[in-house]
C-alpha cells in the first residue's frame, strides 16, 4: 500500500474520530461539558493548572487553578478543581477555627464578585481521623464532609474557644467550583482563593464534631420528571443519578430538586442523619442553600419550635444569594435524643422559569468524648 493511501486512510479515521467526539461532547450535560473542557485546558497548559500554596503559622491559603467561565453555569454545573492538602508537615495537634473563599480575576489577581463562587467543600479521611483518637465506631457513619462554603455563605468562623482538632499532617481534600447565574455573554478567567485559619492547641479549646443534615424529598423512580399534581408530597429531581437516596422502605429521595415559580415550603425529617444517641450541645451551623431560598430552620417537632432559623437575603437585581445567616453560640443549645427534628426550607422563586434547590446544614456539636481523648 502506497504511503499516500495510508495517510489518506489515517486522515479519514482522524476526521471520523474527531466528528464522533464532537457529537459526543455536545450530547453531554453542561456539568460534564465543563469537566471535559476544564480538563483539556489544564492538561494542555492553556490556562494555569496548578494550585498555589501560601502557608503561614495560622493561615493556610491556596489559589485554585484557572476556571474558564464562558456560559451560564448553575449550581453544580461549573468548572471545578480538587486537591489534597496538609495544614502542617508536623504531627502536631492544631485547631481549625475558620474557612473563607474569594473569587479572583485570573489576570489582575483582584477580588471580584462572589457571583462566581458555587461552593468549596472540605472533606477529611474519617478512617484516619477517628482511628487516631481510637474512635473507630464513628468511621463510615456519616459522609466525611467537614464543611461547605457556597454562594452567600463564603465566611465561616467557629465561636471563640471552639474548633476542629486535627493533626497537622492529616490530609484534607479540597474541591472548589465556579458559578455563573447571570452573565450569558462572557469569557472570563477566574480563580478561587481558599483560606483555612488554625491555631496551636493551648489546652483551653473545646472540640467540635460535624453532623451533616439535609432535606430529602420523595420522587417517583419510574417517572421522575412527570409533572406533579397540586399538593403532591413528591419532587422532580434535577438528575436522579446524583444526590439520590433510598429510605428504609425502599422509596427514592432527592436532595437536589426542581422548584416551580412562586413561594413554597419544604420540610424533611433529619432524625436518621443526626444519629443522636444522647443529648448534644449545638454551637455552630454552616448553611448551604441555592438562590431563591428565603430561610431555613432547624425545627424541634416535639416542642413545635425552631432551634434556630437562618434568614437568607437574595439579590433583587440578579440571581444570587447576598447573605446566608449562620447559627453561632458560645453557650450552645441542646438537642435531645428523644425529640424529633426536621429542616424547614422556605423558597420564593421570583424568576420566570423553574429553578433548582438544595437545603442542608453542617451542625457542629461540642464533642465531650473527643475532649476526653485529647486530655
Amino acid at each position: 500500500m502506497r504511503k499516500s493511501k495510508i495517510y489518506k486512510n489515517l486522515g479519514v479515521i482522524f476526521l471520523i474520530i474527531t466528528f464522533s467526539s464532537g457529537i459526543g461532547y455536545y450530547q453531554l450535560s453542561k456539568k460534564k461539558k465543563a469537566a471535559v473542557k476544564t480538563t483539556l485546558l489544564h492538561k494542555l497548559g492553556l490556562v494555569s493548572n496548578e494550585w498555589e500554596i501560601n502557608n503561614t503559622s495560622q493561615d493556610y491559603k491556596m489559589l485554585s487553578p484557572t476556571f474558564l467561565v464562558d456560559d451560564i453555569y448553575k449550581s453544580m454545573e461549573g468548572p471545578s478543581a480538587s486537591r489534597y492538602i496538609q495544614l502542617s508537615q508536623e504531627n502536631d495537634l492544631i485547631w481549625i477555627t475558620g474557612f473563607d473563599i474569594k473569587a479572583i480575576d485570573a489576570k489582575s489577581n483582584e477580588k471580584i464578585s462572589n457571583d462566581f463562587i458555587c461552593h468549596m467543600n472540605v472533606n477529611l479521611n474519617d478512617a484516619n481521623y477517628y482511628s487516631h483518637w481510637n474512635l473507630e465506631d464513628r468511621i463510615g457513619k456519616q459522609y466525611p464532609r467537614l464543611i461547605s462554603l457556597s454562594n452567600g455563605f463564603i465566611h465561616s468562623n467557629f465561636p471563640k474557644g471552639y474548633g476542629i482538632p486535627i493533626m497537622g499532617n492529616d490530609f484534607l481534600h479540597i474541591t472548589s467550583q465556579a458559578l455563573n447565574h447571570n452573565y450569558k455573554s462572557i469569557f472570563k478567567k477566574i480563580k478561587h482563593e481558599v483560606s483555612i485559619t488554625h491555631e496551636k492547641y493551648d489546652g483551653t479549646q473545646k472540640p467540635l464534631m460535624s453532623r451533616t443534615v439535609y432535606i430529602q424529598l420523595p420522587y417517583n423512580k419510574e417517572t421522575p420528571y412527570k409533572t406533579l399534581t397540586s399538593g403532591s408530597n413528591q419532587c422532580i429531581p434535577v438528575d436522579p443519578k446524583y444526590h439520590s437516596y433510598t429510605d428504609n422502605m425502599g422509596n427514592m429521595l432527592s436532595g437536589h430538586w426542581i422548584i416551580p415559580k412562586g413561594k413554597n415550603t419544604y420540610r424533611s425529617s433529619i432524625n436518621e442523619q443526626l444519629q443522636l444517641k444522647d443529648s448534644l450541645r449545638l454551637h455552630y451551623s454552616a448553611i448551604h442553600v441555592h438562590p431563591f431560598a428565603t430561610s431555613i430552620a432547624l425545627h424541634d417537632k416535639t416542642l413545635n419550635k425552631n432551634i434556630f432559623k437562618s434568614e437568607i437575603t437574595n439579590y433583587k437585581n440578579k440571581i444570587g444569594l447576598q447573605n446566608v445567616e449562620p447559627f453561632s453560640s458560645i453557650e450552645g443549645v441542646w438537642l435531645y435524643n428523644n425529640h424529633d427534628y426536621e429542616l424547614v426550607l422556605d423558597v420564593d422563586n421570583t424568576s420566570i422559569t423553574d429553578e433548582d434547590m438544595m437545603g442542608s446544614m453542617f451542625l457542629f456539636f461540642y464533642d465531650k468524648e473527643l475532649e476526653n481523648k485529647i486530655k
